[in-house]
């Protein structure tokens, strides 16, 4: 994956999205704090404080998050 299509994302506009890896795993980064580019890794902060690093190589697909449905009260 080139980190330049992420780092992209990250200015102008950012929309949350998600990173998925060649295992099929699934990362959301809903702000740009929760992602950190490197040369060649990305470290993404899950909601948790856990923390994940990702090598680029397994970096396969980048993709907005669903528009969460906003609660609406009475009617």
């Amino acid at each position: 994956m080139n980190l330049n299509r992420i780092r992209e994302r990250l200015v102008n506009g950012f929309k949350p999205f998600t990173i998925g890896t060649s295992d099929g795993q699934r990362y959301p980064v809903p702000h740009p704090e929760f992602l950190a580019i490197g040369k060649g890794v990305v470290v993404v902060l899950g909601r948790d404080d856990s923390v994940t690093t990702l090598d680029a190589l397994h970096i396969v697909a980048v993709e907005d998050l669903p528009k969460s449905r906003s609660k609406r009260s009475g009617g």
